[in-house]
């Protein structure tokens, strides 16, 4: 059988295989909004590229299908285009991804969530530069282990609907970079009064040292590794008959039983005793609650963004065929596969154009 023969077979049967399989548990997150967004995206246009393989890694494991399916679909895809370039996936972690890069063993890396330090430093014990990203999708609403948006929660009692980014950060961590006068650990410090107003907040959260608390950590909390002392940091249980008792489900269960406490999670876990609040950059700029459109948009201001890596030596073009592969994800029909998919959202068209001009 030809390359390009064999390039169909796996891509058809791997998508065929793998939409069976899919975790039950991963809503589909996509809206009519999101659907508009991608038909105005271009169309691909594909350019002369040499026949091959692209060794892709990246998000998934042995047990669980992660990146598996959506990187089936945009195999599938792109064969019609480039039936002579096989897409070859070793998704068996997003940890595995960046080294494979560095050691020569991929092409291309796809991770489950934004790159993180140690991944970097990896990188470089091998090379002189740092790996080459570019955003390829747009983190999910609440699909577990799809980038899902990080949220704030607090008791239903509590009068409080909004809160900014800066109050935030003087409520979770120490130092308040972000330009609060000083620590918030009273409720009255954030203008409720009456019984509220001398309550201690008791704040509810990842676990610090998890890629969730790195990510509040460069997000939230403006590159500070100090948290609030109070901070109650949850992990993950494994109960005894395998399932997995989730961080996010911690932290809101425990919030329901807190009149005086803040959260962060994922609207998935949310029960009636807790209520999002919307969230804000800074004073003066817009509250917004976590939708598809505000994701895909961007104007939620803690983005969530899916990052593929590659090995580019700086001011050297991209190669070819994985340039290609790229260009295919970013285009009209590849971020409709995102959909078809259904747990990722898409990029909005000035994200892609960006990410585009990047390729260049």
């Amino acid at each position: 059988m030809s390359l390009a023969g064999i390039g169909r077979v796996l891509a058809s049967s791997l998508l065929a295989g793998l939409v069976a399989i899919a975790g039950a548990d991963e809503g589909r997150n996509a809206s009519a909004y999101a659907q508009q967004v991608v038909a105005s995206l271009p169309s691909f246009q594909p350019a002369p590229a040499p026949a091959g393989v692209i060794r892709l890694w990246g998000h998934g494991s042995f047990s669980r299908p992660f990146m598996r399916l959506l990187v089936a679909r945009w195999a599938k895809g792109f064969a019609r285009f480039h039936p002579d370039i096989v897409i070859r996936e070793e998704t068996y972690g997003t940890s595995s991804a960046v080294p494979a890069l560095a050691l020569g063993a991929g092409d291309l890396a796809i991770l489950g969530e934004e790159i993180l330090p140690e991944a970097v430093d990896t990188f470089l014990r091998v090379k002189p530069y740092e790996p080459f990203g570019i955003a390829i999708a747009t983190g999910s609403v609440d699909v577990r282990n799809f980038d899902y948006a990080q949220m704030f929660f607090v008791h239903k009692d509590n009068p409080l609907a909004q809160l900014t980014l800066t109050q935030l950060d003087a409520v979770f961590g120490a130092e308040h970079r972000r330009g609060a006068p000083r620590n918030v650990r009273l409720w009255g410090d954030l203008g409720l009064t009456g019984e509220w107003a001398d309550k201690p907040i008791t704040p509810y959260g990842w676990k610090t040292d998890d890629s969730f608390g790195f990510y509040l950590e460069q997000t939230l909390l403006a590159g500070s590794h100090r948290w609030n002392d109070a901070l109650k940091e949850f992990g993950h249980i494994t109960r005894p008959d395998g399932t997995i008792y989730d961080h996010g489900q911690q932290a809101l269960d425990a919030l329901a039983h807190d009149r005086y406490g803040i959260a962060v999670s994922n609207i998935r876990y949310a029960g009636p005793d807790v209520k999002p609040l919307a969230v804000a950059e800074r004073d003066g700029s817009p509250y917004v609650a976590v939708t598809a459109q505000i994701l895909v948009d961007q104007t939620y201001p803690l983005p969530r963004l899916i990052p593929a890596y590659l090995d580019r030596k700086p001011g050297e073009p991209v190669e070819p065929k994985t340039k290609e592969f790229l260009r295919y994800i970013l285009s009209r029909e590849g971020q409709q596969d995102i959909l078809d998919d259904g747990r990722y959202l898409p990029l909005n068209p000035a994200a892609v154009a960006a990410q585009l001009k990047k390729l260049e």
